[in-house]
């Protein structure tokens, strides 16, 4: 694929991210090849640390990191050998923003999880309502800052995280299959009774797992979320991002054996909302709809123009599943 292509097929992915659409078409427009993404991303995100540096306000200096935090995640989004150093750039960017902007953010971290607990009020004991929010396949706790601050709006707390095999975690620990008892340790660590829960692409299937097996998850919603994976007619470039976070390609092949909701899926107590893209059609990927059917309170939410993640039809989905997480937990209307 070349440049061009590569960037074309990112395009509603990197701008849902958060980054400014002209930046992102001046950025993308002067690369050679696909292996100059992954610098020419980290240049751009330096620029920004550049501008953190030097801007006259603490606001300023932290939206500039927030922005330095975008660009170095998705400069991991073509290999490269130095992706690992983005990803920290990215942690540790994220981690100066909002000690700046809000300093009653607080990391937690555990045994497979780190990430970052924030909340409107005073405390998080004082929200109504906490959320989790799990990253997928090649996602990480710095991609979906949009859906923390609609979360965030509603008056509920936000632990928006890494797990095994994700972010920042990616360099030192490799996928598992029993997602939700990294959920289960995320839940205890945050000492909070119940949680609503958002997964994202392959994060949507840990979500909805973890849903089923754990009754402290109160309310759930999945993104782009895979009900059942085909390892042998997943694209190549699936397989190969896999692999790396799995830990080779028999351990890939081994965990996407594992991922299918079809038993686990009647478990599903608490409401669930499942949000596809009708334009999100992967090889070796079958949608959630059958989640949705599958689950004693499941909703489905198609977006017939949404593309994976449904970078490009934001306002179709993204309120109503704020408020879908937001009302189950409090009990009112969001």
């Amino acid at each position: 694929m070349n440049p061009a292509e590569f960037a074309a097929a990112q395009w509603s992915r990197a701008t849902g991210a958060g980054v400014d659409p002209h930046e992102y078409r001046r950025v993308t427009g002067g690369l050679a090849s696909v292996a100059d993404w992954g610098p020419a991303f980290l240049r751009t995100g330096h620029g920004y640390l550049r501008r953190a540096q030097d801007a006259e306000s603490v606001r300023s200096a932290g939206e500039y990191l927030l922005v330095a935090a975008r660009w170095f995640h998705l400069a991991t989004l073509a290999p490269y050998a130095e992706a690992h150093r983005a990803t920290a750039e990215a942690d540790h960017a994220l981690g100066r923003a909002l000690t700046l902007l809000e300093p009653g953010a607080r990391r937690v971290s555990g045994d497979g999880f780190t990430g970052w607990l924030r909340c409107p009020v005073d405390s998080p004991s004082d929200a109504p309502g906490t959320v989790v929010v799990v990253p997928g396949l090649d996602s990480a706790k710095e991609e979906f800052l949009d859906l923390a601050s609609a979360l965030l709006a509603r008056g509920l707390a936000v632990f928006a995280m890494d797990g095994p095999g994700q972010g920042v975690l990616a360099a030192g620990t490799t996928f598992v299959a029993d997602y939700e008892r990294v959920v289960g340790r995320v839940v205890d660590a945050l000492g909070v009774a119940r949680i609503g829960l958002v997964g994202l692409s392959l994060g949507g299937y840990f979500a909805a797992r973890a849903a089923a097996f754990d009754p402290r998850v109160a309310a759930v919603a999945t993104v782009s979320g895979p009900f059942r994976l085909d390892w042998e007619t997943l694209p190549p470039p699936v397989r190969d991002i896999m692999a790396r976070r799995a830990g080779g390609a028999d351990a890939a092949h081994a965990f996407v054996q594992q991922v299918d909701l079809a038993a686990l899926a009647p478990r599903i107590a608490s409401p669930l909302l499942v949000v596809d893209g009708g334009r999100d059609v992967i090889p070796g990927v079958t949608n959630g709809e059958s989640l949705a059917r599958l689950a004693p309170h499941g909703t489905y939410l198609s977006v017939p123009h949404g593309d994976h993640l449904l970078g490009n039809a934001r306002p179709d989905w993204l309120p109503q599943l704020s408020d879908h997480i937001a009302h189950t937990l409090t009990g009112t209307p969001a």
